[in-house]
């Protein structure tokens, strides 16, 4: 199994209980494979009111900081692609690695992968 990174919609889906991305998480920690949430996500999913339960959906997975050179790639693929930024630092955090995204805008982040050819997306709901 490649890595995986989520996106926000991915997150959501996760918090909601989906079958599919619960399977996926625990597919992954089954084999000792990270589930990467960049911070980005992380701020754009969380909440007011959010407490230990949301604390507890996020222990299987690890929030990754965005660093220099991902906002980088990032910001180039933004001068090419017309998305979100969140979208083009998730495609970029995971092409360091050649992770599988799943997500809830499967185009926006397909439209990506032209920038970031070495990175697989996924619906994060079934």
């Amino acid at each position: 199994m490649q890595g995986v990174t989520f996106d926000t919609g991915a997150l959501v889906a996760f918090e909601r209980g989906d079958k599919r991305i619960r399977a996926v998480v625990k597919g992954a920690r089954a084999r000792s494979i990270e589930v990467v949430v960049p911070a980005v996500v992380l701020a754009e999913w969380w909440r007011e009111g959010f407490g230990p339960r949301h604390e507890d959906l996020l222990r299987p997975l690890r929030v990754e900081p965005t660093t220099g050179r991902v906002a980088k790639l990032a910001g180039v693929a933004l001068t090419r692609i017309r998305v979100s930024p969140v979208d083009a630092i998730v495609m970029a955090s995971a092409a360091q690695r050649g992770d599988i995204v799943y997500t809830s805008n499967v185009p926006d982040l397909q439209a990506l992968q032209a920038h970031f050819p070495g990175v697989r997306v996924l619906s994060a709901t079934g």
